[in-house]
């Protein structure tokens, strides 16, 4: 499985890794079946500008990837401008992955609009107007925790 340099510049050295102490929002999405789990960390002020982001991803070298990717677009952009954020734009910005991982791009969407999600529910607002779903990708996916 070839990948661009870009992906492979991620995976050796990937951005905003860790956790925020005081984020405002916080994403947590999963896909069991290929066992990757991302989550995204925000750090968003008043004017809804997102401060900062970090990351923690369980996963592939993609799902590293495009976590380190999504989060350098979305650092020091809008909440509004973060929620178009989409997996092709993640993908596209790494110089494409292959398809068999492009459900990494996906996963970074996710997310990205699970934290914008629990932001919204933090706010006292319901996230399904702003982000289009209540940020439990879970329940939208039929996916059910196997323990």
């Amino acid at each position: 499985m070839l990948y661009s340099e870009k992906v492979m510049d991620h995976l050796a050295h990937p951005r905003n890794v860790g956790e925020l102490e005081d984020a405002n929002a916080v994403g947590e999405v999963g896909n069991l079946k290929c066992g990757d789990i991302m989550k995204i960390y925000m750090k968003i002020d008043e004017n809804e500008v997102i401060q900062d982001v970090r990351f923690q991803t369980f996963g592939c070298g993609a799902a590293v990837a495009t976590s380190s990717m999504a989060t350098e677009m979305v650092k020091g952009k809008t909440v509004k401008e973060a929620l178009e954020l989409t997996n092709a734009a993640v993908a596209e910005a790494l110089d494409g992955l292959p398809p068999v991982k492009m459900h990494c791009s996906v996963l970074a969407e996710e997310a990205v609009k699970a934290a914008l999600a629990n932001y919204y529910k933090g706010q006292g607002k319901d996230p399904v107007q702003y982000v289009g779903c209540t940020g439990d990708c879970k329940a939208c996916h039929g996916e059910e925790d196997h323990h």
